[in-house]
């Protein structure tokens, strides 16, 4: 099944759900994937669970998670950690020694709702580890100093 792409159609038809004014913005993916977020957050304020496919559209969800992963490596640019939250995104950061064949020696894996929570600040790095909520591996593999994201 091909991927359906966030576009402000999709991102407008939650939003009314949610009860939301309609996104006007640029139809270009930075805008878009902010405002995917602001829609998720508002789901999850209004009940929902924040990244879930059953609550959202699976784009939107998509749109939310690369925004902030993208943020991620804007602050922490490097390659030596890389963060993955399938099946939506993954990316690399943090400085250090990388690597360049195979399966990375830091990885940090979660699922949407857990990485949007850490990322916004309405779930701890600690809790999450806590609740087995994330699986970080290597020496690296600890965000606790970069969530939650400054996202201005």
């Amino acid at each position: 099944m091909p991927r359906k792409p966030l576009s402000a159609a999709v991102l407008n038809e939650q939003r009314a759900a949610l009860g939301l004014p309609l996104y006007a913005g640029p139809d270009e993916p930075v805008p878009l994937r902010r405002a995917a977020l602001e829609t998720v957050l508002a789901a999850a304020d209004a009940g929902g669970d924040a990244g879930t496919d059953a609550e959202l559209p699976r784009p939107v969800v998509r749109g939310a998670v690369r925004f902030l992963l993208d943020r991620l490596a804007e602050l922490a640019p490097g390659r030596s950690v890389e963060v993955r939250v399938p099946p939506h995104a993954a990316v690399q950061c943090i400085a250090g020694p990388h690597h360049t064949r195979g399966t990375p020696p830091n990885v940090v894996e979660m699922d949407a709702a857990t990485w949007i929570g850490l990322a916004t600040g309405r779930l701890s790095w600690a809790d999450a580890l806590a609740g087995h909520r994330v699986r970080a591996s290597g020496s690296r593999a600890d965000l606790s100093e970069y969530v939650p994201l400054p996202l201005d």
